[in-house]
C-alpha cells in the first residue's frame, strides 16, 4: 500500500489489485461509524480516496486514519461480507455481439450463456452517474474496446471493455463492445439511492424473455 496526500483533508491509498481495493473499502466503511469526520470513501480501479471534513476535527481524523491504514493490510481475496445482489434483465441483441463472439472463438449463444452465468461485483463507479465497473468477467470474454468509439451509445446498453463489464445509464459516447441491452434504470434522481449499483453490489444478468 502506498499512501499519498490528497490535499490537507484527503488521503489516497494506492493498491496492487482490485481485490485489495474492495477489502480496504470494506474495512474503511466498517470504521466510519466511529469516525464521523470521514466525509467519503471512494474506491477506484487501484486506489481508495478517503476525504475528511474541512475542520480541525477533520485534520485530526486524517492523521489517525493515515496512521491506521498501513496496519489494515487488506486481504488478497477482497474480504468483507458479500454485497446485495441485483439482477438485471438482458437481451443479447447488441451490435457487437457477433464480433465479440469471433474474438472469443465462441458462438454468440455461448457468449450469452457464459455472460449470464457469471456473478459480477461492482468494483467502483465512474464515467457517468450510475455507471458501475463490474469485475468478475471470465477471461475468455475479455475483449479490447472498439478501435473507433461510438458518438452515441443508448441508455441500457451492456458492454465489455478489457476486464470489465458495464451498463450505460444514459445515452453517451462510448467505446465498449455492446453485447446486449437492459430496461433496468441505472440512475434515477427521484429514487433513493439514485444509483442502482454501488461498490460491492453483486450483479447477475438474467436473460429476458423475447
Amino acid at each position: 500500500m502506498n499512501l499519498l496526500a490528497a490535499g490537507p483533508f484527503g488521503i489516497l491509498a494506492e493498491l496492487a489489485s482490485a481485490a485489495e481495493v474492495r477489502a480496504l473499502d470494506a474495512a474503511l466503511q466498517g470504521i466510519r461509524a466511529d469516525e464521523p469526520d470521514i466525509e467519503d470513501v471512494v474506491p477506484a480501479a487501484r486506489t481508495v480516496l478517503v476525504t475528511f471534513r474541512q475542520s480541525a476535527a477533520g485534520a485530526k481524523a486524517r492523521s489517525r486514519i493515515a496512521a491506521l491504514l498501513p496496519t489494515l493490510r487488506p486481504a488478497a481475496d477482497g474480504g468483507g461480507a458479500p454485497g446485495p445482489l441485483v439482477e438485471l434483465p438482458i437481451r443479447y441483441d447488441g451490435p457487437d455481439l457477433a464480433e465479440v463472439a469471433e474474438l472469443c472463438g465462441r458462438s454468440a449463444r455461448e457468449v450469452a450463456e457464459r455472460h449470464s452465468g457469471t456473478e459480477f461485483t461492482v468494483a467502483f463507479c465512474g464515467f457517468a452517474p450510475g455507471f458501475g465497473y463490474l469485475t468478475g468477467l471470465p477471461e475468455e470474454l475479455q475483449v479490447p474496446r472498439r478501435a473507433e468509439p461510438r458518438t452515441s451509445v443508448p441508455a441500457g446498453a451492456v458492454g465489455l471493455g478489457g476486464e470489465y463489464c458495464g451498463v450505460y445509464p444514459r445515452s453517451s459516447p462510448g467505446g465498449w463492445q455492446i453485447i446486449g441491452t437492459t430496461d433496468a434504470v441505472l440512475f434515477d434522481i427521484a429514487r433513493t439511492p439514485a444509483a442502482l449499483l454501488a461498490p460491492g453490489t453483486r450483479v447477475r444478468f438474467r436473460e429476458a424473455d423475447t
